[in-house]
C-alpha cells in the first residue's frame, strides 16, 4: 500500500508515524511544502518573549530524523499543485528550481492546515507587518523586535496567540496596544469571563482596544502608521496581524472534494473525505460539532494529533475508529491569570438555537485555610432539561487547568451536571476544598434546575423599573465601601427581622460580593412568601469588572482623538 501525505505538523506527522508503527512495509511519502515538518505551534510566542531561550527546542522531529526513524520518504520545501482523482496522483512541485513531476498514491491524507487571514487593507504588505504560523514567520519577528526595547507594537486580533504575542512582546519591555473590531476578547468566551480577562490585561499597562476597526496602513519614516474607522491612528514599530485563520482547502476545492460551510474539507466520523480514496485530518477539515451538531473548523493542536492516530488506524483497519468531533477544549496564560474553555459558550448557544441555562461562581483553588488560596471564576452552560452540561469557561490562578479538563470530560461524554455534584476528586488543603469548586457548580447548577435558585445577570442592575427593589444582603461596612447605584442595605443576618420593609407586590433583586449570600437570602424569603426574587449571578464582584469594561469600551467608541484611550 502507498500513502501520500500533504503536509506535516501535528496532523501528517502524526498520521505518518502511527502508520508506520502499523504497518512495516508500507510506502509513505510525506509532502511538505515548509522547511519543517513537526514543530511547537503553540510554543512560538514564548520562544520571541524569550521565555523559550533555545530555538532547538520548538522542534518534535527534523526531517532527517523522522526519515531514520520510520522510514517515512518526507519531501521537504516540495509544493503539491494539484490533486487527480481520476488517475490517483499528485503533482509536486519543488520550490529550489520549480520543477514538476508526478507521483501516485493508493490513499490519500490531506493535512495542508490553515491561513492566516491577511484582509485585502491598504498597506498590508507594508515592511514590519508581520503574521505568526511558521518557523519563518517566528525567525522574522525574534530579528525585528531584537532592538524594540521601550517601542511601540501594534498587535491586531485579540484571540488566543494575539493575546499571547501582546503578553511577550510586553516581556520584551515594549509598549503593547492591542486592537480588536469586537466588543470583547477571546470569541470563544461569554462577555463576563472576557470582562475580567481585560481588567487583568490593562492591569498589566497593555492598552486594549476594542470595537476598533483597521482600515490600513502606511509608512511613516521608519514607523508605521496604523489607521482606524474613526480617523484615528496609532504609529508603531511593529505591527503583528492575528485576526485569525482559514482552513487552506484549495487543493481539496479544486480537486472538487465536498467543503463545509466554513469552507473547510468536510469529513465523515472516519475522517475520510467525499472521496473514499482520500483522508483529511488538521486545522483544514471540517467536522459536526458534538454539541451544536454543526460543522465548524478546529484549529487545536490536540485534536489534530488525535485526529492523525485516529486517520492511520482508519488507513490500514478499513474504517474500524470513529472521529467524535472536538468541543474545542483551549487554554491561555494571560500574564498572572489563565483562562480556559471548553464546549460552547451560552452566546454560541444562543446563535444556534439551543435552550440552555447559565450558572457563574467564584471559588478558592484550595482550602482557604491553606496560605496560597487564589479565587477562580467557573461559568457553565447546561440544558434545563435533562442537565446535560454544554459549556464551561474559568479564569484565575492556579488550578484553572484541572478543572477545564474534568469538565471538558463531562462535556464530551454528554454528561450531566450532576456528576458534577457527585465528582470523587483528590483532596488535601494545599489541592483543593472538601467541595471543589466543580462540585459547587453542580450544586448551584442543580439549584437553578430545582428551582431553589432563581438567577439574574449583571445588566439587569443597570435597567431597574418602577417594581423593582434593589436590596444589598452584604454588611453595611461592605455596603458603605461601595455598591450598585439604587441598592437598599439589609444585611444577610438580619433579614430574618426586617421582613416587614420588603414588599411582597416587587421584584427584590437580590446581590452579594460572589453569590452565596445572595442565594441564602433567596431561600430565606422564598419560605416566607415572596415568589418575585431574583439573585445578581457573580454578585457585585462581578458587576464591577463587567460594568468597568462596558465603560471603557463605550468611551472608546465616541472617543476620537489620541488612541490609545484607556480610562
Amino acid at each position: 500500500m502507498k500513502y501520500l501525505i500533504i503536509g506535516g505538523v501535528a496532523g501528517g506527522s502524526s498520521t505518518a508515524a502511527r502508520l508506520r508503527r502499523l504497518d512495516e512495509h508500507a510506502e509513505i511519502i510525506m509532502v511538505e511544502k515548509g522547511a519543517f515538518i513537526s514543530y511547537a505551534n503553540c510554543g512560538l510566542p514564548y520562544y520571541i518573549g524569550d521565555v523559550i531561550t533555545d530555538r532547538n527546542k520548538l522542534f518534535v522531529q527534523t526531517a532527517d530524523a523522522f526519515r531514520t526513524r520510520f522510514k517515512v520518504d518526507v519531501r521537504t520545501q516540495e509544493e503539491v499543485i494539484k490533486i487527480n482523482r481520476e488517475a490517483k496522483s499528485i503533482l509536486i512541485k519543488r520550490i529550489s528550481d520549480n520543477t514538476i513531476y508526478e507521483e501516485s498514491y493508493d490513499k490519500l491524507v490531506l493535512s495542508p492546515g490553515a491561513d492566516p487571514i491577511k484582509p485585502p487593507l491598504e498597506g498590508i504588505d507594508t515592511e514590519g507587518i508581520y503574521t505568526l504560523r511558521t518557523i519563518p514567520d517566528t525567525d522574522r519577528i525574534k530579528e525585528a523586535v531584537k532592538n524594540l526595547s521601550g517601542n511601540k507594537a501594534v498587535v491586531i486580533g485579540a484571540g488566543f496567540i494575539g493575546l499571547e504575542m501582546a503578553e511577550n512582546l510586553r516581556h520584551l519591555g515594549m509598549e503593547v496596544n492591542i486592537i480588536e473590531m469586537g466588543h470583547q476578547i477571546m470569541p470563544p468566551t461569554d462577555f463576563p469571563i472576557a470582562a475580567m480577562a481585560q481588567q487583568h490585561i490593562r492591569s498589566k499597562g497593555i492598552h486594549l482596544n476594542l470595537a476598533t476597526t483597521v482600515t490600513g496602513f502606511e509608512k511613516i519614516g521608519s514607523r508605521i502608521r496604523v489607521n482606524f474607522k474613526d480617523n484615528n491612528f496609532i504609529d508603531a514599530d511593529i505591527v503583528i496581524l492575528s485576526i485569525g485563520v482559514r482552513p487552506d482547502s484549495r487543493l481539496a476545492s479544486e480537486a472538487g472534494l465536498d467543503l463545509g460551510s466554513s469552507g473547510g474539507i468536510l469529513v465523515n466520523e472516519f475522517l475520510q473525505t467525499s472521496d473514499e480514496n482520500i483522508f483529511a485530518v488538521g486545522d483544514a477539515i471540517e467536522f459536526v460539532n458534538p454539541i451544536t451538531g454543526q460543522s465548524m473548523p478546529t484549529y487545536l493542536a490536540g485534536p489534530a494529533n488525535k485526529q492523525g492516530r485516529i486517520c492511520a488506524n482508519n488507513l490500514s483497519q478499513e474504517n474500524k475508529i470513529r472521529y467524535n468531533g472536538s468541543i474545542n477544549t483551549a487554554i491561555i496564560k494571560i500574564f498572572d491569570k489563565t483562562v480556559a474553555v471548553a464546549g460552547v459558550a451560552s452566546k454560541h448557544l444562543q446563535t444556534a438555537g439551543i435552550e440552555h441555562e447559565t450558572a457563574i461562581i467564584h471559588s478558592g483553588s484550595h482550602a482557604g485555610y491553606y496560605p496560597g488560596a487564589e479565587t477562580m471564576t467557573i461559568q457553565i452552560t447546561f440544558c434545563p432539561g435533562d442537565g446535560r452540561l454544554f459549556g464551561a469557561q474559568i479564569i484565575g490562578g492556579d488550578g484553572v487547568d484541572k478543572r477545564i479538563d474534568i469538565l471538558s470530560s463531562v462535556i464530551r461524554r454528554k454528561g450531566d451536571i450532576y456528576e458534577l455534584m457527585e465528582f470523587e476528586h483528590a483532596y488535601a488543603p494545599p489541592f483543593s476544598s472538601a467541595k471543589d469548586p466543580v462540585n459547587m457548580m453542580g450544586f448551584v447548577a442543580d439549584n437553578i434546575l430545582n428551582q431553589r435558585l432563581f438567577l439574574t445577570d449583571w445588566t439587569r442592575a443597570k435597567q431597574l423599573s418602577e417594581d423593582d427593589i434593589l436590596i444589598d444582603v452584604r454588611t453595611e461596612k461592605e455596603y458603605k465601601a461601595g455598591a450598585i447605584p439604587g441598592a437598599v442595605n439589609i444585611p444577610l443576618d438580619e433579614i430574618r427581622d426586617r421582613l416587614n420593609e420588603l414588599p411582597l407586590d416587587k421584584n427584590l433583586i437580590l446581590y452579594c460580593q460572589q453569590g452565596l449570600r445572595g442565594y441564602l437570602a433567596q431561600r430565606i424569603l422564598l419560605q416566607n412568601g415572596y415568589d418575585r426574587l431574583w439573585n445578581i449571578a457573580g454578585g457585585y464582584k462581578l458587576y464591577l469588572d463587567c460594568m468597568a469594561e462596558t465603560i471603557t469600551t463605550t468611551k472608546q467608541i465616541t472617543t476620537k482623538k489620541n488612541l490609545p484611550v484607556e480610562v
